[in-house]
This record gives C-alpha cells, structure tokens and sequence, in this order.
C-alpha cells in the first residue's frame, strides 16, 4: 500500500514540537539512534525533514541536507509497526521530490553494511554503492563501515 495513495496518510514538514514523538520512534529502530540534539540541531540548520503522520499520529520521518546542488539523506526512519508496508519506500520518494524541487542533482547516503533492507530499498530505487567508508558507525563492539551510495536525480 502507499502512502502516496492512501488519504489516512500525510507528510509535513518537521517542527520542533514534533521531536518527543520521534524520541520516542528513534530508539527502537536504531542500535545507535540520533539524540533530541541532532535532529534539533538539523532544524536549526534548515535542513529539509519531514514527518510521515497516520491520523495525526507520527509513524516515519526524514532528513536531507541540501547544499549547492547536492542532496544527502540524513535519516530516513519508519516506526517499527510499521515497517514492511512500502511507506519507507514513499517517503524515500517524497524526500527525492523534495531535494528535486531544490535543484539537486544528486543524492547521497550512508548505510550500514549490516542493514540490508535499507541497502536493498535503496538499490531498488536506483541508488548505487559508490565506495565503503571504514569505520563510520559507531557499533557494540568498535565501529561498523558504512556504504556510500548516490543516486542521480
């Protein structure tokens, strides 16, 4: 199903009020998940973020940075519950219209090696593995790489 398509779903722009909902998505998806501070600091900086609502209800949200004519997805995030239903996919294109509208060119990420869902979602919309940087994430035991990826828009 899409969220494109379906009228119970919704993006906006992220505001700071929202930050307590998404504290609350942030923790249970990510091993190492991003402090009250990154995505406060991300909206002080004017970075492109959105959220994804179900009946007014916080469910997904990402970040892109635009600089020039580069867009970098920062975090892109689907509430556990929901995972699995196509909406990472429709946000990934929300955001892929958004840095579009701001003249980007391209799009780039980083990954973890060991998240293949989000590797194989990325693949299946065109993004390519551009190199490995070693050592990115911080991980349980030292630190995990990272796959750059790019995507031309």
């Amino acid at each position: 199903m899409s969220a494109m398509m379906n009228p119970r779903y919704a993006y906006r722009p992220m505001q700071m009020a929202d930050l307590d909902a998404i504290m609350m998505i942030e923790p249970t998806i990510y091993s190492h998940p991003w402090t009250r501070g990154n995505f406060s600091d991300s909206l002080k900086s004017g970075y492109s973020a959105y959220v994804l609502e179900e009946d007014s209800q916080i469910i997904g949200y990402a970040l892109v940075m635009l600089v020039l004519d580069e867009a970098h997805l920062l975090n892109l995030s689907i509430a556990k519950a929901y995972q699995g239903q196509g909406l990472g996919r429709d946000l990934l294109a929300h955001m892929i219209s958004i840095s579009k509208f701001h003249h980007a060119t391209n799009m780039f990420l980083e990954v973890r090696v060991s998240n293949k869902t989000a590797i194989d979602l990325y693949e299946s919309m065109g993004f390519c593995e551009m190199s490995i940087r070693r050592g990115y994430y911080p991980a349980h035991s030292g630190r995990e790489d990272a796959v750059l990826m790019g995507l031309a828009l």
